[in-house]
């Protein structure tokens, strides 16, 4: 079964994307600069005086929705779109509805009911969530201003299939942000489709020269900058990851 459509993950990333820090991380000791990671990926990384006023976004690998509704904030229009049924389910029941009930994990079989609310000041009817492949986008999507790719290039079976679409995907000026902890997993992507974390003739290849070697011809590398993000399994056990955020900007032909 696919994790993705499991209550587990879905009660994990529902926390993760809505939780407050309290909810998430009622230590005193613990990272907190590494909440709110879903919404960081838009205040830190988006730039709006980039974006015109009729702007539109796409949220690619949205998950339950949290940056979607960030970039509406900036954007007259959003898509997020997402491969598992569960998350933009979960994404569409917060638009229309404005919360979400759910559980988090807090030991063994213990659980705390809690709520997923809809951010304030957010206009819900910017923003519309489907059920899709990254890597088979829909021909009838159009352009974008801004284009999030968020934990979503190493869950990818074909990364490079996803990264052959952004050109037709990003308008002509337009921002492209990608973030990733880089966790590249047979599992999830054979590895001979890594875009890095490997050596070949040449050395060392990170992830951020693979990058370079597909977008580099249709897109300028902006800036690059860490994201430390944090996801609570359990009340003892959390992941904190360090992704890599690069924003680049769809050079004009």
């Amino acid at each position: 079964m696919n994790i993705y459509e499991t209550d587990k993950l879905l009660g994990e990333y529902l926390l993760f994307h809505y939780g407050r820090a309290e909810e998430i991380l009622p230590y005193p000791a613990g990272p907190k600069d590494a909440l709110e990671y879903p919404a960081r990926c838009v205040w830190e990384c988006v730039d709006p005086a980039l974006v015109p006023p009729e702007g539109r976004a796409l949220d690619l690998g949205c998950a339950v929705g949290r940056s979607s509704f960030e970039l509406a904030r900036i954007c007259r229009s959003v898509v997020g779109i997402d491969f598992s049924h569960r998350f933009v389910d979960a994404a569409r029941t917060l638009r229309d509805a404005g919360s979400l009930e759910y559980f988090r994990t807090d030991e063994g079989e213990l659980v705390t009911p809690l709520v997923a609310r809809l951010p304030e000041g957010v206009d819900p009817l910017r923003v519309g969530f489907e059920q899709g492949d990254a890597m088979e986008p829909r021909s009838d999507l159009g352009q974008f201003d801004v284009v999030l790719m968020a934990n979503l290039i190493d869950r990818l079976r074909d990364p490079q299939r996803c990264l052959e679409r952004l050109p037709d995907l990003v308008a002509p000026g337009g921002q492209l942000v990608i973030t990733s902890p880089y966790t590249w997993l047979p599992e999830f992507t054979p590895r001979d489709r890594w875009l890095g974390g490997y050596a070949d003739a040449s050395g060392p290849v990170p992830t951020l020269e693979g990058l370079r070697r597909f977008l580099e011809p249709r897109f300028e590398l902006r800036s690059v900058r860490d994201l430390p993000f944090l996801i609570r399994e359990h009340a003892r056990k959390f992941q904190w990851s360090l992704a890599e955020a690069s924003c680049w900007i769809r050079k004009t032909p």
